[in-house]
């Protein structure tokens, strides 16, 4: 249990490092989730995209948006 707590606070600290921000987008290859709290967490979520799987579900989102707007527009 102390592990995890201790793991998400270093998980934590790595989305608050100004470092690991690329103007408006999260950048570490060393963070292995895929979405991310925003720098101010009242901001909500974003991709890290130093995760290799960060690019595939952003355009697999976009394709699904794609796709629901086409059948119900």
């Amino acid at each position: 249990m102390k592990r995890r707590k201790l793991e998400k606070e270093l998980l934590d600290a790595m989305s608050r490092d100004l470092n690991n921000w690329k103007g408006p987008f999260y950048v570490n290859r060393k963070d292995p989730r895929l979405i991310v709290p925003k720098y101010s967490r009242w901001m909500g979520w974003t991709f890290n995209f130093g995760n290799p799987y960060a690019w595939p579900a952003l355009i697999g989102l976009i394709v699904i948006i794609i796709l629901l707007g086409t059948y119900t527009g």
